[in-house]
């Protein structure tokens, strides 16, 4: 078996009918929540080559980097390393390290010499360094993975995405297995931070290179009372243990009173933390990710087309993106298929609630044109994405139809397939 790459490919919008009208208490919804749709953002990511520093940011450098020497030279002083990364001799790799410090301590260099050595006692207690290759068997909870926290895939820029979800823990046996006792709650935020661990090690580390993550939060059912003490303890291990870690924090199935609680607490952060959020609401999910996050390697419950194990066998063949208008219908026609060969395709759309079908023309026109899927509504519930095999008996083009003429709202959409010939 081979690819076949067939001729063409053509993306057919139909017209759009009038648009539909809106009551009173949609508009107002929309108003109320208008702050929650994905914004392009300020944010710029910091570098940590030498000529992009101010002379004072270059100064407090090496006011740490004297610091550090200073505690250093006792004899019963330990090499100091963090992530693996020894401070001394001093290098560019740790100078990124101590950079991430000094930005969390705004660049004052004994806060943050102070910060170092707390957090390099804190990693030789907790045997942090050996978390990142530690087995599931070790650190338990192997039902959690790829469910609670887990590093899956890249951005568009090459950061490494961390993925956050606790709805799972709503249910009370689950919460109380996990979070039932002190010794249980020790037990996750050592898991937790393996996961972190494992993220970190995806990190160049280098001026120049791809130095901090992506983290996703998915609040949807999030027991957010129940799970304070945790997400206290989770918070303030990764504030002292991993500055400047996190390049975009972005928030998704956000509640819609939230935009009240975020307007009460903006005016108390600083610009350049809010230029680091990405807040979207429930039915925005795909359309915020796929901003920042190609549709291959985005999680299949989250509207994209990676399952879990996919990302294992090396990167996965790209997907073409696309969108529908509220009010429109989109052929997809993939000609040029031979006689014999088998087509296999995956198709997704961000928030569904709409109608798809596919069909087979035949190139010959005595030939019946074939429902291979026959036209169906998919609820917005829907998480898998759209998956099936057709073999060719005849030459051809495959038509895959998806009508979003009875909604108002565009949707953001991906698809793949390939083609192989006997």
């Amino acid at each position: 078996m081979e690819d076949q790459q067939p001729e063409t490919l053509t993306l057919t919008p139909t017209p759009s009918p009038k648009p539909v009208k809106r009551n009173l208490v949609s508009s107002l919804m929309e108003a109320a929540t208008s702050t929650l749709l994905p914004r392009s953002s300020s944010f710029k990511e910091d570098s940590y080559l030498s000529s992009s520093l101010t002379s004072s940011q270059l100064k407090s450098l090496q006011d740490l980097k004297h610091l550090l020497s200073s505690s250093s030279s006792s004899p019963s002083s330990s090499p100091l390393s963090i992530f693996n990364i020894p401070l001394l001799p001093f290098s560019d790799r740790s100078d990124v390290i101590l950079l991430k410090f000094l930005r969390a301590r705004d660049f004052n260099p004994s806060l943050a010499h102070s910060m170092l050595l707390r957090c390099s006692s804190w990693r030789s207690s907790f045997n942090a360094d050996t978390l990142a290759t530690a087995s599931s068997d070790e650190l338990g909870f192997k039902d959690l993975e790829s469910l609670v926290a887990f590093m899956h895939g890249h951005d568009r820029s090459g950061h490494p995405v961390c993925y956050n979800a606790y709805g799972l823990f709503k249910d009370k046996l689950i919460y109380d297995r996990v979070f039932g006792d002190a010794d249980k709650l020790a037990r996750f935020l050592r898991w937790r931070v393996a996961v972190m661990e494992r993220g970190v090690r995806l990190l160049d580390l280098r001026p120049g290179g791809i130095n901090s993550i992506i983290q996703v939060t998915d609040l949807k059912d999030m027991p957010k009372r129940e799970l304070r003490v945790a997400s206290n303890q989770i918070l303030s291990l990764f504030q002292d243990n991993y500055p400047e870690m996190v390049a975009r924090k972005i928030f998704i199935n956000v509640p819609w009173y939230f935009s009240v609680l975020y307007s009460m607490i903006s005016p108390f952060l600083t610009e350049r933390t809010k230029s680091k959020f990405v807040i979207a609401r429930e039915g925005y999910v795909a359309e915020t990710l796929y901003k920042f996050i190609r549709p291959e390697f985005v999680p299949v419950q989250y509207g994209g087309l990676s399952r879990p194990g996919d990302l294992q066998s090396g990167a996965p063949k790209p997907a073409s993106e696309f969108s529908i208008k509220g009010g429109e219908k989109v052929n997809l026609e993939i000609d040029g298929i031979e006689s014999g060969a088998t087509i296999s395709w995956e198709i997704v759309v961000g928030g569904w609630d709409l109608e798809y079908g596919a069909e087979y023309v035949p190139r010959s026109e005595g030939s019946y044109t074939i429902a291979v899927e026959k036209t169906r509504r998919i609820q917005a519930s829907m998480e898998e994405p759209v998956h099936n095999v057709f073999n060719c008996k005849e030459p051809g083009k495959l038509v895959l139809s998806i009508d979003n003429t009875g909604s108002r709202k565009r949707k953001v959409a991906a698809y793949r397939y390939y083609v192989r010939k006997a």
